[in-house]
């Protein structure tokens, strides 16, 4: 597809974002959540849609939305209503989900990306309660649709925000920040592959300066961050094309073609009210006493903006050092868990930023899965600091810390690693070297004094990398100017 300028036209896009919660059971029944067990084994009655069956509300859903809602800095509803939400599916085999509608727990927040050249706030609708469907396997037979239940009656929230996205970059800053912030109160993995957090994206054009909303269309079938980012490039591309050659945007419900890079018709988009809500009669209103919220409040984690920040005022780490260090709070954990044991911000961000990254990139693992430990890795930065290896010999030991029980110092003695501060070793060295060449030591004494890197270099090949470079720098230079 042609680029056409956005000079004319700017986007509206508005993002709803279902997180699917680490609860061990489901919403409203009592049977196992966990994901990737055979098909159709955690289900009940009530998961299908059995007649005389009675939904009992999970008290962690809760918990774990008023988090959310608290970490977005939404309005908790004092009271809130369940609505069942009617439509027909053949993996929705009660012909309803249990949801919100009308009363959403949480509602009216706000959330703050961070882009190269700005910073923007992108307003929080609601954020709602509700149960999962089923899902349907359309690859496993050339003949039939199978149906798996097990996510049938999984607990999800749906957090909507305001039409505020303006561009594909906006939408993927803002969906990055909701992994993030569900990742840190730990309610959700934020796994897109897995289906556990899913985005449908509405995007609309319309002139610059109008006030008036365009026709919107819903995206769906986005498994990843960077195909959110491309679907809705894609579409408003497309609607820009269509409306310059005098064509009309239709409201409809497009999937996204990761393969060929395009939208398809999924179908016409219906309205909210042809879902046929109604109040759930077989549930309560939720009730959020202050009792409740004080003691969710109390127990919200430092979440990661806050975090970001007070990494670089407590411990004078650049903006991107920060950035880096708490983008899961995993990695945040082991960084000050580490300076806990030494506390040496600045060379204990460079190992982890260097080396460890270096690892877990390579080898695809999340910090939970690193082999060193925190305390092992601060003995290993002590003994740079202290002198006793040198940046090369750090990074030996590191490589081997990885299949080695061993602690840092025992490597290092092990691989004759350690380096000499003892000047009777250091001193008739550094004589020999001077005794050995008097052409050098002459330009040294007549002002070339960038030749005491060829006398270090000399000193550190005859004791054979062993000998302190930073003692070795200043006895050379007290000997050279007797």
């Amino acid at each position: 597809m042609s680029t056409i300028s956005n000079e004319k036209y700017e986007a509206v896009i508005g993002l709803e974002v279902h997180a699917q919660l680490l609860t061990n059971s489901k919403a409203f029944a009592a049977v196992s959540a966990e994901y990737g067990s055979a098909p159709n084994t955690q289900v009940t009655p009530l998961c299908l849609g059995h007649p005389g069956t009675l939904p009992v509300l999970n008290e962690n859903l809760v918990r774990y939305i008023i988090n959310m809602g608290l970490a977005t800095n939404c309005q908790v509803a004092e009271k809130s209503i369940f609505a069942r939400k009617n439509y027909f599916y053949p993996d929705l085999p009660k012909g309803y989900q249990i949801s919100q509608y009308d009363t959403p727990i949480c509602f009216d927040g706000r959330i703050d990306i961070e882009l190269n050249d700005y910073d923007k706030t992108i307003g929080i609708t609601r954020i709602h309660m509700e149960e999962d469907a089923g899902k349907s396997i359309h690859d496993q037979d050339p003949y039939h649709t199978l149906v798996d239940l097990n996510r049938a009656g999984t607990p999800l929230i749906e957090i909507v925000s305001e039409p505020d996205l303006r561009t594909p970059q906006e939408a993927y800053a803002y969906l990055s920040k909701i992994k993030q912030i569900v990742q840190y109160l730990e309610i959700c993995d934020g796994n897109m592959e897995e289906g556990s957090l899913r985005c449908d994206a509405n995007v609309s054009i319309r002139p610059r300066g109008q006030e008036e909303l365009g026709t919107r269309t819903e995206l769906k079938n986005m498994n990843s961050f960077r195909n959110v980012e491309r679907a809705i490039a894609f579409e408003i591309e497309r609607q820009i094309e269509l409306v310059e050659s005098g064509g009309e945007v239709v409201q409809q419900t497009l999937l996204w073609d990761s393969n060929k890079l395009e939208t398809r018709k999924m179908r016409s988009k219906e309205e909210a009210h042809d879902y046929r809500y109604f109040p759930e009669p077989d549930m309560p209103p939720v009730v959020v006493t202050d009792e409740l919220l004080d003691d969710i409040r109390a127990d919200l984690p430092e979440l990661p903006s806050v975090r970001y920040k007070r990494f670089i005022e407590d411990f004078d780490l650049t903006e991107d050092a920060a950035y880096t260090l708490t983008e899961t709070r995993q990695l945040a954990d082991f960084y000050e868990n580490t300076l806990k044991e030494l506390n040496e911000p600045k060379a204990v961000a460079n190992i982890i930023l260097t080396e460890v990254l270096r690892v877990l990139n390579e080898k695809s693992i999340p910090i939970n899965q690193f082999s060193i430990t925190e305390s092992k890795l601060a003995n290993l930065v002590q003994l740079k600091l202290d002198d006793k290896i040198n940046s090369s010999a750090m990074q030996e030991i590191f490589n081997e810390m990885l299949t080695s029980d061993k602690s840092a110092e025992d490597l290092a003695k092990e691989m004759n690693l350690i380096q000499v501060s003892d000047s009777d070793f250091i001193d008739p060295i550094i004589d020999e070297v001077i005794e050995n060449n008097p052409d050098e030591v002459a330009r040294y004494r007549d002002g070339k004094k960038a030749l005491i890197g060829f006398f270090i270099g000399q000193v550190m090949k005859q004791s054979q990398g062993k000998a302190n470079p930073k003692q070795v720098r200043e006895r050379i230079s007290e000997k050279l100017e007797e």
